[in-house]
Parts: C-alpha cells; sequence; structure tokens
C-alpha cells in the first residue's frame, strides 16, 4: 500500500480510502454481511483510512461501521465522519449530533471529522452559529482529533473558508472531468499551499467514468499505450497530483477492493508519462461532449416530495446518450420508472418544487433537466412500448413465482 502524509500532523495515510456512502446493498439495507467482509479486506491490505457521514445510507453507515470495525480494526484506521449542516438549527445541535455519531460508531474519537458539504450558505450559517468554537471546544474534550471540511460550492467559497479556520484537511470533488469544476485544480493546489490535506472524493464520478463505456471511449482506451481498465486510468490521474493525500472510492464488491489496491501501490505522484496523461485528455474531452447531466448519482436529492427517482431518471437519460443501447434504455425507463415493476417515479411527476435544487451538491438545475428526461424517455416513443413491457414484465414474474414455489416444496 502507499502512504501520503498529512502535512500538519505527520500521519501516513493510505492514498486509498475507503468511502462508506455507496455500502453493498440488499432490499435497501446494508448488506452487512458483505460490507463488513469489504471493509475488513481492504484493511487487512493497508487501508487505513475509513470516511463516513451522519446522513450516509439513512443514518445506518455510521452504525454499520461501529459494529464492522470491531475485533481490533478500529485501532488500525483512521476514522472520518461529518456534521450535516441541515440538522443543525442551534449550536447544541452540533455537540448533540457529535455524542451521537460516537455513540452509533462505538468509539470515544473521531480521528477525522468535516462539516459536510459546505457551499456558502451552509458555511455563513454553521459559522454564525458558532461552528468553529465548536470544534475548538471538541478537540479540547478529545472528542474529535483533527478539523476539516467537504466541499461542493463555488471556488471563492472555497478560499474563504480555508483561510477561515485552522483546518488540518478538506475534501473535495475532484476527477479528470471536473478540474474547473468547484473546488477544482485551482482550489486544490490553494489548500495545499496551506498545508491542508486534500482528500478527493468521486474520484470516477459516482461510476460514471467506469459502467458502460461508450463506444468512443472504448475505443480511446483499447487503443492507449498502457492496457488499463477505466477504473485505474481514472484513479492514477488523481494519485498523479503530488497534492491529494487520500482517494476515496466507494467500493461495493472484493474485485473492486483488490484491484484499487493493487493500483494504489505504484500509482506515485508524477508517475503517468505525457502519452498516458493525453489518453486521459481525450477520454475527458469525449465524456465532455456525450454527458448531458453531470449528475454522480449521490442521491442528496432525494427523497423526491413528487416521488421522482431523480438520480435513476438522470443515470438513464445520460446512458440514452452515451450508449448505443437506446432501445435497451428506454425498456428499463418504462420498466423501473413509469410504473410496471414499481410506483412510478419517471421524471413527469415533477412539480417544479425546487427543494432538489437546493439540496444539489453538483448545482443543477434538477426540475429543467427533469424535464428534458421526460421528453426523451417519457414521451411517445417510450409509451408505445409499454404494453410490450407490460407482457414481458409479467410473464418473467410469472416464471419467477413459480421458480420459488418449487424451491419451498
Amino acid at each position: 500500500m502507499q502512504y501520503r502524509r498529512v502535512p500538519k500532523t505527520g500521519d501516513q495515510l493510505s492514498a486509498l480510502g475507503f468511502g462508506a456512502m455507496r455500502l453493498p446493498t440488499k432490499k435497501g439495507m446494508i448488506d452487512e454481511e458483505h460490507a463488513r467482509m469489504l471493509i475488513r479486506l481492504a484493511i487487512d491490505n493497508g487501508v487505513n483510512y475509513i470516511d463516513t457521514a451522519f446522513l450516509y445510507h439513512h443514518g445506518d453507515s455510521e452504525k454499520f461501521l461501529g459494529r464492522a470495525l470491531q475485533d481490533g480494526y478500529r485501532q488500525k484506521i483512521k476514522l472520518a465522519t461529518k456534521l450535516p449542516p441541515s440538522e443543525v438549527h442551534k449550536r447544541e445541535d452540533m455537540g448533540a449530533i457529535l455524542d451521537i455519531q460516537l455513540k452509533k460508531l462505538q468509539t470515544d474519537s473521531i480521528d477525522y471529522y468535516l462539516l459536510h458539504g459546505l457551499e456558502a450558505t451552509s458555511w455563513k450559517k454553521l459559522r454564525d452559529l458558532g461552528v468553529l468554537e465548536f470544534l475548538d471546544t471538541a478537540k479540547a474534550a478529545g472528542k474529535i482529533k483533527n478539523a476539516g471540511f467537504s466541499f461542493h460550492g463555488d471556488r471563492q467559497t472555497f478560499k474563504e473558508i480555508i483561510d477561515g479556520y485552522d483546518w488540518v484537511f478538506c475534501q473535495i470533488q475532484y476527477n479528470f472531468l471536473d478540474e474547473d469544476i468547484q473546488a477544482g485544480t485551482e482550489g486544490l493546489h490553494y489548500a495545499a499551499s496551506k498545508n491542508i490535506a486534500v482528500m478527493v472524493m468521486e474520484p470516477l464520478r459516482g461510476g460514471l467514468l467506469t459502467s458502460r463505456l461508450p463506444k468512443e471511449v472504448k475505443k480511446i482506451y483499447d487503443t492507449a499505450p498502457k492496457n488499463r481498465s477505466a477504473a485505474e486510468w481514472g484513479l492514477r490521474w488523481v494519485w498523479n497530483h503530488p497534492e491529494v493525500i487520500v482517494v476515496l472510492s466507494g467500493m461495493n464488491h472484493e474485485n473492486q477492493v483488490i484491484e484499487n489496491i493493487k493500483t494504489c501501490e505504484d500509482a506515485l505522484p508524477g508517475a503517468m508519462t505525457a502519452g498516458e496523461l493525453a489518453v486521459v485528455d481525450e477520454v475527458a474531452k469525449t465524456y465532455t461532449r456525450l454527458i448531458k447531466v453531470g449528475c454522480n448519482g449521490c442521491a442528496y436529492c432525494m427523497p423526491c416530495p413528487s416521488g421522482v427517482n431523480i438520480p435513476l431518471c438522470f443515470s438513464l437519460y445520460n446512458q440514452y446518450f452515451i450508449t448505443d443501447r437506446k432501445l435497451k434504455t428506454r425498456v428499463l425507463y418504462g420498466l423501473d420508472l413509469m410504473g410496471i415493476s414499481d410506483e412510478p417515479a419517471d421524471a413527469s411527476l415533477c412539480k417544479n418544487c425546487g427543494k432538489c435544487v437546493k439540496a444539489c451538491p453538483q448545482q443543477i438545475a434538477i426540475p429543467v433537466e427533469l424535464k428534458k428526461v421526460s421528453g426523451h424517455l417519457g414521451g411517445l416513443k417510450t409509451k408505445i412500448l409499454l404494453p410490450g413491457i407490460t407482457l414481458v414484465w409479467s410473464l418473467r414474474k410469472l416464471t419467477m413465482n413459480r421458480e420459488i414455489k418449487k424451491k419451498k416444496q
């Protein structure tokens, strides 16, 4: 495992961190046995930084980690979690939330504590409520060791926050598509110039840069001088920056854990050649041309008051344009979102209430984009397919019920 040094503390952190926002699930809940195996597999192979948050998995991520890190695993890692601005209404809420987190995580102290998802409004709110004094008090009491923040705002606000407190670290969204989005490369360099460790989230844009590769992107990788997976190309690009201390990966399969650990071993700062960087640059330009909505599937916009499955709507919308499986995408939209396999959750249900816009870290004009999704994927062409999709679903369900009945006999 490769380790990188936190400038202000000297902590040696694994360059690969485990992000606990996208743990494997079963029936809508964390698949605890599988997730615990993944966490411990990573730790056993040198990963020593685990990142979670109060709101991840509807509040269950911290509870799960409290159990998964038993048997001595808590002592092997640095644990990070976050204070959610949305749950803070007065100064006293901060301490109350931290105490709940310590109990859920079954620990006496948080190694790396972040203010979650800051942008201009939430930063002002927390600062006015006394969050900086709270951090000082929590550190003095030994409840947290290092203070930081994660960020989803504009660059000017990022610099203001960086200069507003003696932070040990910060966490930014960074990948080869996001060099000029949010904090971006400029923010990365600015934080590093202040000796603030930079942790990176969304290095693969929530899986967008690895799954269902457009044929144009696949062709670029297939003809590249190095034979690497899309995930390896994306991660190596982030690790190539010496300012990056930890890259968080939301690994939900053992193959991902193994591949990422292997990649991390020699993905050293400045290791990529000019030719390799040119490959990534060409891929980035191709994605920029093809992608319609910059959604990373974080689901901060959920639940939607009108019942729209916003992340899935955008995922299928992007898939429609970046792959050559347009008919299959229409079928999936009808099956999964238009009330055939479950309750309707398609884009046409949007009432333009604006709640999702305020919650979106990517600052996407969600109602505007949902209208486009509905026009492309919920229109006449898809509606014509609905009777056939319904019939296929009914036959499939009947077959499944028969198989279940046989197993019970």
